[in-house]
């Protein structure tokens, strides 16, 4: 899939937005992407939104990301960021992490397509995945199930926001292979 889509859309520069819930299969679909951008010679950074949401804040940090990430992109200038890290199950700003600037920035994660910003992306996909019995089940095997509480209740907040940010109907939907 990740072929079809960097021929198909032409990805050459601009703002990529990666969203759909959880263990939809977001990142492994980014990751997959950016190496097929590579294999044609086009440079992309990739950015995931995990590296600023936390339990407790699933989606208010936004202005942090457009402040230390999409406004240097758009300036077409080097820039930081600073990504969580995870300290005894708490998560802590991290130091920062130098970004060398490249043509093609994609953020994916939830709420990575969200209204407020969407206009300023060249594309956004969207990933449904699998039901959300089985997503819980890929979540709490790639966190553990320490974590099952909390996939639970994120995704609770997800279909909520989803619901209400209208964000899958102004994606282009990506099938699953």
């Amino acid at each position: 899939m990740a072929n079809d889509v960097a021929v198909r859309y032409g990805l050459t520069d601009g703002i990529v937005a990666i969203d759909g819930p959880s263990g939809a299969g977001k990142s492994t679909f980014a990751a997959e992407l950016v190496r097929a951008l590579a294999d044609r010679g086009r440079s992309s950074v990739l950015i995931s939104t995990d590296d600023y949401a936390t339990w407790d804040d699933p989606a208010s940090w936004w202005p942090e990301l457009e402040r230390d990430l999409i406004r240097a992109f758009e300036r077409r200038h080097d820039y930081f960021y600073r990504p969580r890290i995870w300290v005894d199950g708490r998560p802590e700003i991290g130091p920062e992490t130098w970004i060398r600037w490249q043509p093609l920035l994609i953020i994916e994660g939830v709420t990575s397509a969200r209204r407020s910003s969407a206009h300023r992306f060249a594309h956004r996909f969207w990933l449904d995945g699998p039901s959300s019995d089985d997503r819980l089940a890929r979540t709490v095997a790639r966190d553990g199930e320490a974590d099952r509480d909390h996939l639970v209740a994120w995704q609770q907040f997800e279909e909520g926001w989803f619901a209400i940010d209208g964000t899958r109907d102004r994606c282009e939907v990506l099938e699953a292979e």
